[in-house]
């Protein structure tokens, strides 16, 4: 029995065709059956769209047409090794959520989702994240759960605090870390001026953000082990994440539209965090050259130069990032985030 042909010909009678259902039609192990599915794949012919009981093959030609269909996800992830990034690109290739959205809508969701995931891949101590993701046509929900040491008692111990309104505290004076050699504590601050309403649950407290009424709550809650976080945006919000970061960050960086060229100011920081760079990338994906000049940067920080040389770039492949004005630490750096030994 010619297994691909049969894949082939299921798929030109339907849309889609799970794993279970040619081993029920064929009788043979899903293992077999998998390695056609994995060969078809590979020659480009087939994707896989969803995850877990929800996943499905269906023809290349098909699959803008199938992935407008799945606007949700849910999926718990191993920390080992996890990378925001990748956990980004995988909702984004095997679902339609981020099909069609507005252009600001997709650039809030994509900056708080990446780093929400990246608060807890670095600092909730979880071997486990849990990921929700849904669209409808009232917006966009995500949550982002990890099962580790709970954001407020992280805090806690780290500032030498008495409680968990102590900590609350602290991180509504925006801008904090818990590692600032590695974080500028940025994220939540950022994520929390982007959404409608933005949520963090952990213990027995919730902190909400509610931007829609531009107030703040603080509630009792039934205790959870770890850190949940929960962003909503409307699909009609007119919010820019330009705008937001123009609008808190000074003058720590500018945009000349003219040159294209982006400078950096060595401030009362160096550049050494992922949220900085997705923060000063913001807003250039339409040009062609990017120019940043270092002049008067001392160092930046590996998270910062991967976000920017590797991760930016990869998802904008057209766009050419010339770093200008770098010391050896800096092109240390950028070397080994694009993992070669070239020199600017």
């Amino acid at each position: 029995m010619d297994i691909k042909r049969l894949i082939l010909k299921k798929l030109t009678q339907k849309t889609a065709l799970r794993a279970a259902d040619l081993v029920k039609a064929t009788g043979f192990s899903r293992a077999y059956v998998d390695r056609f599915f994995q060969e078809l794949q590979e020659e480009g012919k087939i994707v896989l769209l969803g995850k877990a009981n929800r996943a499905r093959y269906v023809l290349v030609k098909n699959a803008k047409k199938a992935k407008e269909t799945l606007l949700n996800i849910n999926k718990i992830f191993e920390n080992k090794g996890l990378s925001e990034d990748r956990v980004l690109s995988d909702i984004k290739t095997s679902t339609g959520i981020f099909l069609n959205l507005p252009k600001n809508i997709a650039a809030v969701v994509d900056y708080a989702l990446t780093e929400m995931l990246n608060n807890a891949i670095e600092h909730s101590q979880s071997s486990r994240i849990e990921v929700k993701i849904k669209k409808d046509k009232s917006g966009i929900n995500f949550e982002v759960i990890d099962f580790g040491v709970g954001i407020f008692r992280h805090v806690m111990k780290k500032r030498n605090l008495k409680n968990e309104l102590e900590a609350i505290r602290d991180i509504l004076k925006g801008k904090q870390t818990t590692a600032p050699r590695e974080h500028t504590g940025e994220g939540i601050f950022f994520t929390s001026k982007a959404a409608d309403v933005f949520a963090i649950r952990s213990s027995k407290k919730k902190l909400i953000f509610h931007n829609i009424l531009d107030d703040i709550f603080i509630r009792d809650a039934k205790h959870v082990a770890g850190t949940k976080v929960a962003f909503f945006i409307s699909l009609r919000s007119k919010r820019k994440l330009s705008k937001i970061f123009r609008q808190y960050s000074g003058d720590s960086y500018e945009f000349s539209k003219t040159k294209v060229r982006v400078r950096l100011y060595e401030m009362d920081t160096d550049y050494i965090s992922r949220s900085q760079a997705r923060r000063i990338l913001s807003g250039l994906e339409a040009f062609k050259t990017i120019t940043l000049d270092f002049n008067g940067v001392k160092t930046i920080g590996q998270g910062f130069a991967d976000e920017v040389f590797r991760v930016w770039k990869l998802n904008h492949p057209r766009i050419e990032i010339i770093p200008q004005k770098t010391n050896e630490n800096i092109r240390f750096m950028i070397d080994r985030a694009i993992g070669n030994e070239s020199r600017f």
